[in-house]
C-alpha cells in the first residue's frame, strides 16, 4: 500500500541525515527515530494497531513529533503522508497539529470548482465512486472533496450515486441521463472502463457529457515504464475498439509530478536506500513516489 515502511522508511533516512547535517537547523539536538509498526497480521495498515503503536512509542521513547497515520492526542505534532479526507482540514481542535505531505481532498474539489468556472458550467455536477465500507474508503474520501467544495458555486446541483457489487452500469447511467452533464468518477481502472463502455453503447460520449476520472496516483495510466503511459482503455480484448472512442469523452485527474531540478536526483538517491537498508526496489510511479515526497 502507499504509506507502507518500505516505501516512507527510505525517505525518512535520508530526511534525518539531512537535518542532522545542517547544525543550524537544531542548535544542540540530534534528531532520532524510532519506528513502530501500524500493521496488522495481513501486512496492511490497521486502525487498531497504529493507536496501539503510538501509545507504545509515546511511553518508551517520549517523541517531540509523530510521523504516520491516524490522528494522535496528547497535543504532539503529526506529519503524514495520509489524512487526505476533506475533514482534516479543521485545524481548530484535534488536527491543530496534523501537517499533510501528500494530496488533499479538499484540493481535489477546489480544483473541480476552477473548472465549473472556467467553463461556466453552473447548472449540474453527478459524482459516480465505489464504496465498500470495508476498507479506508479512499473512492468515498476523494469524491467527498468535491461534494462539498462544489456547492460552493451558487445554483450549481450536486448529486451522487454509488457502484454496487455487482455492476449497476445500466441503473448508473440512467442517472447520468437524468442528473448529470459534468461527471465525476472515483473507482478502480477496470471499473471505469466498464462505465464508459455502457456510456459509449448509450450514445453519452458523443460530446453532451465530459466525465472526470479521478486517479489521484494514476494507477490508470502506469504502463511499463513509468511514466511512459498505458493506454488507460487497452486490455486487449474484443471490447479495446468501442472503449477507445468512449475514452475520447474521459479526462483524468492525477497527481502532478514535480518538476524542480532536485526532483530526479532525490529520486535516485530514494531508490538507492530502499535497496540498500530495506532490500526494496522502488517502482517508478506516483505511488512509490508520493510516498518518499
Amino acid at each position: 500500500y502507499p504509506w507502507a515502511w518500505p516505501r516512507v522508511g527510505p525517505a525518512v533516512r535520508l530526511a534525518a541525515a539531512a537535518v542532522n547535517g545542517r547544525p543550524d537547523l537544531l542548535p544542540g539536538y540530534t534528531l532520532r527515530w524510532v519506528f513502530g509498526s501500524s500493521e496488522d497480521r495481513h501486512g496492511v495498515c490497521s486502525e487498531m494497531a497504529a493507536p496501539l503503536a503510538a501509545v507504545d512509542l509515546r511511553l518508551a521513547h517520549h517523541p517531540a513529533a509523530l510521523l504516520g497515520p491516524g490522528r494522535v492526542h496528547w497535543r504532539l505534532p503529526l506529519v503524514t503522508a495520509g489524512a487526505e479526507a476533506h475533514g482534516f482540514d479543521d485545524k481548530r481542535e484535534e488536527f491543530g497539529l496534523t501537517t499533510r505531505a501528500g494530496p488533499s481532498h479538499r484540493k481535489l474539489g477546489e480544483l473541480g470548482v476552477q473548472l465549473h468556472r472556467r467553463f461556466n458550467w453552473t447548472r449540474r455536477a453527478l459524482l459516480v465512486y465505489w464504496d465498500e465500507k470495508l476498507d479506508d474508503r479512499p473512492y468515498f474520501f476523494a469524491a467527498e472533496g468535491l461534494y462539498v467544495q462544489l456547492p460552493t458555486l451558487r445554483n450549481l446541483s450536486v448529486m451522487d450515486v454509488v457502484f454496487r457489487d455487482k455492476g449497476n452500469y445500466s441503473f448508473i447511467i440512467q442517472e447520468i441521463k437524468q442528473k448529470g452533464r459534468i461527471i465525476y468518477v472515483c473507482c478502480a481502472p477496470d471499473t471505469l472502463r466498464e462505465l464508459m463502455l455502457e456510456a459509449w453503447r448509450e450514445g453519452l460520449t458523443r460530446g453532451d457529457y465530459a466525465f472526470f476520472y479521478i486517479d489521484i496516483f494514476g494507477a490508470s495510466l502506469q504502463g511499463s515504464r513509468f511514466p511512459e503511459p498505458q493506454r488507460p482503455w487497452k486490455r486487449g480484448d474484443r471490447d479495446d475498439a468501442g472503449a477507445r472512442q468512449a475514452f475520447e469523452a474521459v479526462t483524468i485527474i492525477t497527481y502532478k509530478e514535480p518538476e524542480n531540478p532536485e526532483y530526479r536526483p532525490f529520486l535516485a538517491r530514494l531508490k538507492e536506500e530502499a535497496l540498500t537498508h530495506f532490500n526494496y526496489t522502488m517502482k517508478d510511479g506516483l505511488v512509490g513516489r508520493g510516498a518518499g515526497m
